[in-house]
């Protein structure tokens, strides 16, 4: 705790001395606000009118009011705060989520890569497997002394000469 600290200010043209565990400049600030009462009330016509006591009680429900709302400020600035603190705290763990989600795409998507290269290796294995029987096959029958089919006309060839 601070140490108690006094200080001569000016309330409603006295010369006072207050203390309390906060700085000089902070009791110059609440004797200013107090004045800044006073003034406030004075200004009105009708304050004039009235007995000193009034006058004080006028001043000191302005300075309660005061109170209350920059309490009632307080408070809900408090709320906004822990709603704001609860909705960062959601939007992170959405977040995580997300990225957790992400993640795991990102893996189905390198493995189905993975697998698409693999069937696309695996079928051009095939065609080029299906080309070398394709092209063995229009060989093989004539190689085996088998009549081979004329892919122009369709006939078949034997010893060298056409059909007709």
């Amino acid at each position: 705790m601070s140490a108690k600290t006094s200080a001569q200010v000016i309330i409603g043209k006295k010369i006072i001395t207050i203390s309390g565990y906060e700085s000089e400049e902070y009791l110059q600030r609440v004797a200013s606000y107090i004045n800044g009462k006073i003034n406030e009330i004075e200004g009105m016509e009708k304050f004039r009118r009235l007995p000193a006591e009034m006058k004080n009680i006028l001043i000191e429900v302005n300075i309660a009011d005061d109170y209350f709302k920059a309490k009632d400020q307080a408070q809900k600035l408090e709320w906004d705060a822990k709603e704001r603190e609860k909705e960062i705290y959601d939007l992170k763990h959405e977040l995580i989520s997300v990225q957790i989600r992400e993640e795991s795409m990102q893996e189905t998507v390198a493995r189905l890569e993975k697998e698409n290269r693999e069937l696309l290796l695996a079928k051009s294995k095939l065609d080029a497997a299906l080309a070398d029987a394709l092209a063995g096959r229009g060989k093989a029958p004539a190689a085996e002394g088998k009549p081979a089919q004329d892919k122009a006309d369709g006939n078949h060839a034997e010893g060298g000469e056409a059909q007709a």
